[in-house]
């Protein structure tokens, strides 16, 4: 789901000063009522579950909202939260049982109706949800969300409330890894407030979650506060976080050491070989479900014809990941050999090599590949990236100057930096790259489908680059039907041989989580989303 990004702003150390919080770290308070700062990047788009699909929204909403599971934040197993069981015989139709005694932070009580009216809202066309594409296994998705454009049900015909605490899902197929997707942030409930006062409550978002949405100014801070009603096993051990927007990473990691924040979850490449010694204990560098690729437009006109493939493979065969995750990251990241995450292992579908000889730096083939796929379009091309962060510059000239060097031409490649995360996602929804473009993927489930289907299932709901491959559906669609894990995860990884052979995005690299806080707060750690567990954080 989300694109793995993190959008930073300028903070006290900058020229520009936060509103409100003030410079240092976070709000004053004695032990669970102390407000802890970090470091973050406004979202793309508003807090909606079924429409955030990027990095910086996901994080508000795991604070705000819980749903029928959640992903534990050490193990990444999908647990029950709000559903006390999810039944069913043949993998295709499910009974849901909620727990009693769950409410949103306005009073109202979670329901099955909270569940089944979310996700007809997600599903339907007519929203512009970008998750709808989670909805597409169950039953009646063709009617409300047509590739025509042109519903003919409000509702999916899949979903029945039986009473308030019990409801039944019918799927199109079968799905026998289904339950396990549900912890991701398109499936959370909302409350009848979002239908009653939809504008309203887009500025204040109500959820169910250990914390309450206090405020939030647009390019400056978002203010969570602890919900000391939540009904939930893993209440905030903190008064609130101060979500402090950065454009810049080095600005945040230079107000963390200053003592002006107390936690940033993105320490830049420039500072990887002083961050120990800076940080000691205190600095964070754990396997994340992260990949880090370049993805091409396929609905260009040159890049996605018919041959080009050999170009594509040619440029992916030029890239020195070694040297790249050496030099630059300090081997807080690790070269990439297929489009998953090692973090899955093999149960979970890993299998290191499947993208094959494609993901070897292999320069003289690489020549003969570009050339025999018919040279770059224009003979040149640019690699768009987001500028606001300091990494992602650093990275993207490295592979500019590996491709340059491999194909002996200095102008071949070039970056392309745009502002902001969210100009730069705009340029991506609205297809306007003619280039390949950085596509950084934090999984959303601890599954192989979230790294495969998401992004290159035709029509998907994070397939940026418009890859459609009818095999590579076939097999997917397989896999999801499949009666066991085993299965499943062999279907997929036969879907992987297609990306392969197809080339629609080069792996680059998989991608440890990193951050670092102040001595003012403990308990700090990330999950294996890499995002900070900050229901955990303590202060003093």
């Amino acid at each position: 789901m989300r694109p793995a990004v993190c959008a930073k702003w300028a903070g006290c150390a900058g020229a520009l000063a936060l509103v409100a919080t003030g410079c240092g770290g976070g709000t004053a308070g004695p032990g669970g009522s102390a407000v802890v700062s970090a470091s973050w990047g406004d979202p793309q788009n508003p807090l909606e579950p079924a429409n955030t699909n990027e990095v910086q929204g996901g994080k508000v909403l795991e604070m705000l909202l819980r749903g029928l599971k959640r992903y534990d934040p050490r193990t990444g197993a999908a647990k029950n939260v709000l559903a006390e069981k999810i039944e069913t015989t043949d993998a295709q139709h499910y009974t849901v049982t909620l727990k009693r005694g769950w409410s949103f932070s306005n009073g109202e009580k979670v329901t099955a109706k909270s569940f089944v009216d979310a996700w007809n809202y997600g599903a339907l066309l007519d929203n512009k949800q970008k998750n709808a594409p989670f909805f597409q296994y169950i039953d009646g998705f063709d009617k409300v969300h047509p590739d025509n454009g042109k519903p003919t049900a409000k509702t999916l015909s899949g979903l029945t409330v039986k009473d308030d605490h019990t409801f039944d899902v019918t799927l199109n197929q079968k799905f026998s890894s289904w339950p396990n997707t549900l912890g991701y942030s398109a499936f959370m409930p909302l409350p009848q407030a979002f239908f009653r006062d939809h504008a309203g409550w887009l500025k204040q978002p109500v959820g169910n979650g250990p914390y309450l949405v206090d405020s939030y100014t647009k390019g400056s801070v978002l203010k969570m506060r602890k919900w000391k009603r939540y009904p939930g096993p893993d209440p905030a051990q903190n008064g609130g976080i101060d979500l402090r927007v950065y454009t810049d990473s080095e600005t945040a990691y230079t107000d963390l050491q200053a003592g002006n924040l107390d936690l940033v979850d993105d320490i830049p490449a420039s500072q990887l070989k002083n961050v120990r010694s800076d940080l000691g204990d205190r600095y964070l560098n754990q396997p994340a479900g992260i990949i880090q690729t370049l993805t091409f437009p396929m609905y260009d006109a040159h890049w996605g014809k018919p041959g080009m493939e050999r170009v594509r493979r040619g440029l992916s065969m030029a890239i020195d990941r070694e040297q790249i995750t050496k030099e630059i990251f300090q081997h807080t990241r690790t070269p990439a050999t297929d489009w998953t995450s090692p973090v899955l292992g093999e149960k979970g579908g890993f299998k290191e090599g499947l993208c094959g000889d494609a993901c070897v730096f292999d320069p003289a083939k690489a020549r003969q590949l570009v050339k025999d796929g018919g040279g770059l379009p224009g003979g040149r091309m640019t690699i768009t990236y987001n500028a606001d962060t300091g990494s992602h510059k650093d990275w993207v000239d490295a592979v500019c100057n590996s491709i340059n060097k491999t194909l002996g031409n200095d102008k071949a490649c070039v970056g392309n930096p745009v502002g902001t995360f969210a100009d730069f996602r705009n340029q991506i929804s609205a297809r306007q790259l003619t280039g390949p473009f950085r596509a950084g993927w934090q999984m959303d489930y601890p599954l192989i489908q979230n790294f495969l289907q998401p992004l290159y299932f035709t029509n998907a709901s994070s397939n940026d680059g418009k890859f459609s491959n009818p095999e590579f559906d076939t097999l997917v669609n397989q896999a999801n039907a499949a009666p066991d894990t085993r299965k499943a995860v062999a279907k997929f990884q036969d879907a992987e041989r297609i990306l392969a052979r197809e080339m629609p995005s080069i792996p680059l690299w998989y991608q440890n989580g990193s951050g670092g806080y102040s001595d003012r707060i403990s308990n700090v750690r990330l999950n294996p989303f890499s995002v900070p567990v900050y229901n955990e954080i303590t202060v003093g």
